[in-house]
């Protein structure tokens, strides 16, 4: 990935203006997000990892989800919003100890007027952790807490 992506920004930025309770819980931050490439970073706590004492799959495969999505975002002005359509995922090795930080980091390869496709990479410190490989739909619009809550059940 290009150096834009190595660089280890200390000074991050909000993720999105839309409030994500579950991002927001996790504590991931946002560092860049341009041109079809972003990176976020995450301070591991006790409630990031799984019963070995390492990162939890879940939340490394949540960062690389984010991260691809910022990636694919960023090619608009506009940020319209994307979903996740699939996503391909590939653990390397265990993903860091609490006190650890991980960097994810994403460039989008290829979009269509509908559609963007992106790679992912979680690093800690020099250690590859994981690989992603996502598809992402663009939206047009966010549908309204009404719309939602009649797709998705209860409000």
């Amino acid at each position: 990935m290009s150096d834009f992506l190595n660089d280890t920004n200390q000074n991050a930025s909000v993720i999105s203006q839309i409030e994500n309770p579950f991002l927001d819980y996790l504590g991931i931050v946002s560092g860049e997000m341009k041109e079809g490439k972003a990176n976020l970073f995450l301070d591991l706590h006790h409630h990031h990892m799984n019963s070995w004492q390492i990162t939890h799959g879940g939340v490394l495969m949540t960062l690389l989800d984010v991260v691809m999505a910022m990636a694919g975002r960023s090619l608009h002005d506009d940020q319209k919003g994307v979903v996740t359509v699939e996503m391909k995922t590939t653990f390397l090795q265990p993903g860091g100890v609490v006190g650890g930080r991980l960097e994810a980091r994403s460039v989008a390869f290829h979009q269509s007027t509908t559609m963007c496709f992106c790679d992912g990479e979680i690093w800690s410190g020099d250690k590859l952790v994981a690989k992603a490989m996502g598809t992402y739909k663009y939206l047009r619009s966010l549908k309204s807490k009404a719309g939602l809550v009649k797709m998705g059940g209860s409000d």
